[in-house]
């Protein structure tokens, strides 16, 4: 990707009344001061850079709190940037237990082993850092051909402002949109479609056409119409309803944690991931209720479940360090912090 410059490095605040959609006064949307359910604007994220290939300003999401809790720094997000870089002929071995990297390894290089010197290969690992069998090794290849981070950044501005029109945190469709179908539109194993990866029932449910003869999951606007109100209606309730079940009463929605909890939801399921924090009843909302949630396993929240919002935060930092928008935080900071 060409380099993104930084165009504006101030918050669209929604005290100016405005998101802007380009350099085109005609094509320029009016839009109400929208806020979250306790009052925060929707678009306190939202920075324009330039777009190398139409020479236009576009939204695109910026969100400090990424580095102010240093999620950078984690083993876990180090190893999913790396897979999102590396070519599919290739593997990284890595720790089950906080995704830490053993080394890289081609992937004939590995499948010419047989089973038992496999076993064997990973045994001595585990013997020469002195853990127990009970630790796996995971090998997991290169996704480099589906983190299209070149293809899905043309998607940014229109999602953004699809999900602002229904009142919806635009920070939710940066993230849905990095993550669920990057490269092209495709359909999940579970029977997910479209660049928001809506199943039949809800696309549906959202008054979208899904039939023999017509799927709107593939038309973009439409579905990020029912992926808004899917989040709006389904799972940030259900959010509120799980934390308050646990005692957690102060919430925060604007939080990063919060809303990677959505995320979990709008990806597991509200019961999936209830279940999931029912298996070590989390006390307080914060980031370390999403870092137990990456080590919490139930027969339905399980390897896919746990690395989603790992993904996510992967995916952010490594989309902000193309686009070069990690530089400007230190001005969205001190306007965030501005009296």
């Amino acid at each position: 990707m060409k380099t993104l410059a930084i165009l504006l490095l101030f918050l669209f605040s929604c005290n100016a009344g405005a998101v802007p959609l380009g350099n085109d006064p005609d094509k320029r949307k009016e839009h109400a001061p929208s806020k979250t359910k306790d009052g925060g604007s929707l678009c306190n994220k939202v920075v324009g850079i330039i777009n190398p290939i139409t020479n236009r300003s576009e939204n695109y999401i910026f969100d400090s709190a990424l580095y102010q809790f240093r999620v950078d720094t984690l083993p876990q997000i180090k190893f999913w940037r790396q897979i999102m870089k590396l070519h599919q002929d290739s593997s990284l071995l890595c720790f089950a237990h906080n995704r830490s990297v053993i080394r890289k390894i081609s992937n004939n290089e590995w499948n010419i082993k047989s089973d038992s010197l496999k076993k064997y290969y990973r045994d001595s690992i585990r013997l020469a850092v002195k853990l127990d069998s009970t630790n796996r090794i995971l090998l997991t290849a290169g996704k480099k051909f589906f983190y299209d981070f070149d293809k899905t950044y043309q998607n940014f501005h229109n999602g953004i402002n699809c999900f602002v029109d229904n009142s919806v945190d635009p920070w939710y469709a940066q993230a849905i949109l990095l993550i669920e179908s990057p490269n092209k539109l495709q359909k999940s194993n579970a029977g997910a479609y479209g660049s928001f990866q809506l199943m039949k029932d809800v696309a549906r449910m959202y008054g979208l056409k899904v039939n023999k003869q017509i799927d709107e999951r593939s038309d973009f606007e439409r579905s990020a119409y029912a992926a808004s109100c899917l989040i709006k209606y389904i799972c940030i309730p259900k959010v509120y309803k799980m934390l308050d079940s646990l005692g957690i009463k102060e919430v925060d929605e604007k939080e990063l944690w919060f809303k990677l909890l959505v995320m979990h939801t709008y990806h597991a399921g509200a019961y999936n991931v209830q279940s999931a924090l029912f298996t070590f009843m989390p006390k307080e909302g914060d980031m370390n209720l999403i870092y137990n949630l990456w080590h919490a396993q139930t027969n339905r929240f399980k390897s896919a479940s746990q690395n989603y919002s790992q993904l996510i935060l992967a995916a952010m930092l490594e989309m902000n360090e193309r686009s070069k928008a990690y530089s400007a935080q230190p001005v969205l900071v001190k306007a965030k912090n501005k009296p």
